[in-house]
C-alpha cells in the first residue's frame, strides 16, 4: 500500500542513503525506473540493506523509447543486482498503448518479473491495451491527488482488475503549503504530507511518496493509525483541477507527444 518512489533523485550516495532508510524504517516497495538512471544505486542499498530480497516488492519501469522490453529487463536486472523483478511496467505509452506489450509478456513468460503493467495509460488506452493482452497488466501507476483525482481513470482500472497506484501524491512538494491540506493537517495533529499520503489510502490506491530526508521518509510511513473523516475527504477532493478525469494526463503534460 506504501512505499518509496526514487523520481529524481541523484544517482549514488543520495539514492542509497534514501532507500537504507527506507527499508530501516519498514518500507518493503521501492519503485525506480530505467530513465530515473538510479537503478545501480538501488540495487545497492538493498543488497547492503541486511533485508532479505524476498521480503522486498521491486519495481522498475520499461523505457519505451527502447525496442525490447524483455531486453531491456535484463539489463535492469543486472543494474540492480538482482534475478528477477516484483513489477515491470511500461512507463508511458509511446507510440501507442500495444506495441510493447507482448515484450512485457515475454519478460514475464521469462521469469524476469513476477508482474507486469503499465503507467500513465489513460482509460481508452487501458481498454486498447487489454484487448490484445494475453497476461493482464496488474497495476496502473498514475500521476494522483487531491489536485488531480482522476477518479474516472481509478474507476476504469477497478473495472478491469487493474490496481491504480499514485505517483506524486504530494506534488512534488507543491501541494503542502495549501491552505486546506494544512488546515486539514492542523486539525488531524498531522503533517501535510500525512494527510495526502492518507487521502490516497483511503480512495483505494497504493501510493509512492518520494523523499530524500530521512525524517520526512519516516513521516510518511506513519499514516496507518489515523483516518481522515468524511468532512476532511470531502473537502481534500473539492482541490481537484481534472474533473475527475479518465486521462492519465493532460495534452500539455504528455511528455511522448
Amino acid at each position: 500500500m506504501l512505499g518509496l518512489g526514487v523520481w529524481q533523485v541523484r544517482d549514488g550516495r543520495e539514492c542509497e542513503r534514501a532507500v537504507a532508510w527506507a527499508l530501516e524504517l519498514g518500507y518493503r516497495l521501492i519503485d525506480t525506473a530505467q530513465a530515473y538512471g538510479n537503478e545501480s544505486s538501488v540495487g545497492r542499498a538493498i543488497r547492503n540493506s541486511g533485508v532479505p530480497r524476498e521480503d522486498i516488492f521491486l519495481t522498475t519501469k520499461f523505457y519505451p523509447g527502447g525496442k525490447d522490453p524483455r531486453v531491456e529487463a535484463e539489463k535492469s536486472l543486472a543494474r540492480l543486482g538482482t534475478d528477477y523483478l516484483d513489477l515491470y511496467l511500461i512507463h508511458w505509452p509511446q507510440g501507442g498503448p500495444t506495441w510493447a506489450w507482448a515484450g512485457m509478456e515475454a519478460a514475464s513468460e521469462a521469469g524476469l518479473t513476477k508482474g507486469v503493467g503499465i503507467s500513465n495509460f489513460g482509460a481508452a488506452e487501458l481498454q486498447e491495451l487489454l484487448k490484445v493482452s494475453q497476461i493482464q497488466p496488474a497495476v496502473n501507476q498514475i500521476l494522483f491527488s487531491p489536485f488531480d483525482y482522476r477518479r474516472a481513470l481509478v474507476e476504469a482500472g477497478a473495472d478491469a482488475g487493474v490496481v491504480s497506484q499514485a505517483y506524486s501524491p504530494l506534488g512534488t512538494g507543491r501541494h503542502l503549503g495549501d491552505p486546506a491540506v494544512e488546515r486539514i493537517a492542523s486539525a488531524a495533529g498531522r503533517t501535510p504530507a500525512q494527510v495526502l499520503i492518507r487521502w490516497a489510502i483511503q480512495k483505494g490506491l497504493s501510493v509512492i511518496p518520494k523523499s530524500t530526508h530521512r525524517e520526512r521518509i519516516e513521516a510518511n510511513f506513519d499514516v496507518f493509525d489515523f483516518e481522515l473523516d468524511e468532512q476532511s475527504i470531502s473537502a481534500l477532493d473539492s482541490l481537484d483541477t481534472t474533473h475527475q478525469t479518465a486521462d492519465a494526463l493532460a495534452q500539455r503534460q504528455k511528455w511522448w507527444s
